[in-house]
This record gives C-alpha cells, structure tokens and sequence, in this order.
C-alpha cells in the first residue's frame, strides 16, 4: 500500500526487495496500526513520498541475510528502529538515539506491503506461543518496556496510568509484572477501564474534580510514585504533573507534537519531579518483551479490536482517526 502524498494511499505493484546489502527478506503475514502512521498518513510527520508505511510487522523470512540471522521460514518479529551501530549513542547501548539510522516505515519502505527488506540484526524468531494476530502488538509493548526500565518502576510503587489506548493498557500489565504496589488507570472510556481492571490495574478513575482527591486517598495523601502520560496531550501532562508527590516521577510515553503551550512549571521546581522521556526501544527490549510473553504475565488478545485486509488501509486510517469508544489495535491481515 502506497502512500503517494498526505492522506492518499492505494495498492500499488512495487518491485519486491532482494537482499541486497547483507538485508533479510521478510514476508509480513500481519501488521498493525497505530497514531504514529495515522500522523505520517495525515502529513503531520513529514515523508518522503511516495512511501510504504508500517512499523509494527511480523512474517516469515524468505531471504536470510546473513548466517547469524534467523533462517529461512522462520517466524519473525521486525524491530523497526534502523541504527549504524558505530556512533557514540550507539556504542552506549542507545541506539534508539542514532543520529545515523531512522525508522522503517518513516523513513523507508515500511510493513504495509507483501515485502519488506530489514537488516537482520532487526529480526527476532518469535515463540509459537504468540498468535499472528497478537503479534505486532509486541513492537508496541518494546517501547513500553524500554520507557518503564529507565523510568525504574519498582515493587513499592504506585503507579498511575493516564489514558488507557493501547500503550496505556500496556503500561498497565508491565507495572503489574514488574511488582508495582498499586497501579491506578484514568481515562473517560468506561469500556478501557473495566479492560484495565481485567487485566491488572487495582483502581480505575474516571477523569474529574474528584480525580486528584481519590488518588490522594489511594496514596495516604502522599501522591502517585510515578505518573505514566500515555495520552500525548499537553493538558493530561499537565495532570500528571498534578498527581505526582513529591520528589516523584513523571512519564512522558505519548507523543507530543506541540511547540508550545502552558504547563504547571512552578511545579517542576517546588515538587522536584523527575521527568523522564522515552523513545523508541531497543533490540533487548524486543528479547525482554519475548520472555515476558511467554511468561504468561503479558495479554495481548484483549487490546485488538478490529481485523481488517490490507488492502483496506485506507479505512483503517478513518477508524484510527475516530474517537470510537471500544476501538483499540488494529490489526492488518496480508493474506
């Protein structure tokens, strides 16, 4: 499916990649969509177009890059974060951060296609435990997971969770798994919340005057440990900077496109916040998130809401962009 200029994509017959360049070959069978392709569809991610989007792909290897890689037939997951592997965020382990690399499906040829070629340092053999259905939500959880390591969530915490989409959903069960204390889930979707409690959180809110006053009250007065924003709205940081104590921690995983806007920052110095701020994940995220799968601590099934044909991206652009109150992952079948 190409995407020829903002908010116009169609079928299109591409030459299929080789592996050229030491690259693997992968057959995606499954993808999913997510707010990022919607921005990049929409233009508010600028492109170069024309461009195949999707970064959230599993498949089978055709073409197997080198002899390290996972061979020819395997079930694999694709990581979509591109990196040299030479520079200096690179040799300390952040090579989400590469200012050489770039995202496939932003930045190249992306998972919305019968192809794609990847390097094969960026392809993990999947468990036959995780569903093809499941799988591409695993991408998504890699940046939950990186974005909770550096934001050290830990067996006394309490952790809250504003907005309850399908990361915040993720942040959720990976705090439960990670031993946090008690895990609070805010969001104005009755149908997320009873989600969330099905799947992890103690206590579900819906947001209001009495928000802050009941988080207090779940805390001994004391505030939340640590405030996930998983929303990417300015004003739901700006809540989360409300709700955390003092000396606690803020979690910025939604994504922001703003240049400006009001926040609370007399806050930041009187309640010493630590603000930490994730991108991307890693290529031990991707192994992490495998084992925490197959440990069972981990669901996926319930945050996929929609199975469509590839061949309607299109419509599935519409439903991401629409505020539809039980909508979560979409997932897109190739065959």
């Amino acid at each position: 499916m190409l995407l020829g200029a903002p908010n116009k994509v169609g079928l299109e017959e591409v030459e299929n990649p080789t592996a050229d360049d030491g690259n693997s070959v992968v057959r995606i069978t499954h993808s999913g969509v997510c707010g990022t392709d919607l921005k990049i569809f929409s233009g508010g991610i600028p492109a170069n177009y024309p461009l195949i989007m999707g970064h959230e792909m599993i498949g089978e290897v055709t073409q197997a890059g080198d002899s390290a890689s996972p061979k020819v037939g395997s079930r694999v997951i694709v990581d979509p974060v591109l990196y040299c592997g030479e520079c200096f965020h690179c040799n300390i382990g952040q090579t989400q951060l590469c200012p050489n690399g770039g995202l496939i499906g932003r930045d190249q040829d992306g998972g919305f296609a019968e192809y794609v070629a990847v390097p094969p340092k960026n392809v993990f053999a999947m468990p036959d435990k995780i569903t093809n259905q499941e799988a591409p939500l695993i991408q998504v959880l890699t940046t939950v997971m990186h974005a909770q390591q550096m934001a050290s969530v830990s067996i006394n915490d309490t952790v809250v969770v504003l907005g309850l989409g399908v990361g915040g959903l993720l942040h959720v069960q990976l705090a439960k798994a990670r031993g946090a204390k008690t895990i609070i889930g805010i969001t104005r979707s009755k149908w997320k919340r009873e989600v969330a409690e099905s799947i992890g959180a103690d206590i579900t809110l819906e947001p209001n005057d009495l928000t802050k006053q009941l988080v207090l009250e779940a805390t001994n007065g004391i505030g939340a440990d640590l405030v996930i924003e998983s929303a990417g709205k300015l004003s739901v940081l700006a809540q989360a900077m409300d709700l955390v104590r003092l000396g606690g921690r803020v979690l910025g995983y939604g994504i922001h496109t703003n240049t400006e806007g009001a926040l609370p920052f007399y806050d930041m110095y009187f309640k010493e916040i630590q603000f930490i701020n994730a991108r991307a994940a890693t290529d031990k995220d991707f192994s992490a998130c495998l084992e925490m799968f197959e440990s069972g601590k981990i669901n996926l099934n319930p945050l996929i809401s929609d199975i469509l044909p590839l061949d309607q991206l299109g419509k599935a652009m519409e439903m991401v962009g629409t505020d539809a109150p039980q909508r979560m992952k979409i997932i897109m079948e190739h065959y």
